[in-house]
């Protein structure tokens, strides 16, 4: 495996590669200047929960080294890992249920599922290879490594999009993405 580019964004630092990119905002504020500035035409991003926000504009932007840009393939997987799944949602999600009327929120439920945030970039970049969300205990480089090993070990997969994603909430969040080679 080859690592091709990386992308870090945290509340306050966005790298990309090597290269330290500057914002005025933070937090959640920092993802939207990130794709009013650098993606801005995904209609569907304004929709999204953090967790999606994040990986999508942390894809966005490491897909943005790729020379010439991938898409329309069979072989390129998008996987990633994280320890609080969709909690955060969940939480919002919760909210919404109320116990005098229960009428929760259609819009937050369908960000209730981790993997959601693989298929909003898969769909946008016509992907067709392996999606999965992998929820660990912990950050764990040498289990993140194997499980993308044996993605490769598909005959079809050729690369990846993949690495960490954590999103707490929308003012604390982690994402350190690679995109791989086989």
């Amino acid at each position: 495996m080859k690592v091709k580019a990386r992308v870090v964004i945290t509340p306050d630092k966005v790298v990309v590669g090597e290269k330290i990119l500057i914002f005025e905002s933070s937090g959640a504020d920092l993802l939207v200047e990130i794709y009013k500035k650098k993606v801005g035409n995904y209609h569907k991003f304004f929709k999204m929960d953090p967790l999606a926000r994040l990986g999508f504009i942390a894809s966005e932007l490491l897909l943005g080294e790729e020379t010439p840009r991938k898409t329309d393939c069979e072989d390129r997987a998008v996987i990633f890992f994280n320890r609080s799944a969709s909690l955060a949602d969940d939480a919002e999600y919760q909210k919404t249920i109320g116990k005098d009327g229960f009428f929760p929120s259609p819009a937050v439920f369908v960000y209730t599922l981790p993997n959601i945030v693989t298929g909003e970039i898969a769909i946008r970049n016509k992907y067709y290879g392996e999606t999965s969300f992998y929820v660990l205990e912990e950050k764990d480089d040498k289990v993140m490594k194997e499980i993308v090993e044996q993605a490769f070990q598909d005959p079809v997969t050729e690369s990846a999009i993949a690495g960490w994603l954590e999103c707490s909430d929308s003012e604390h969040f982690e994402a350190e993405l690679y995109l791989i080679e086989k």
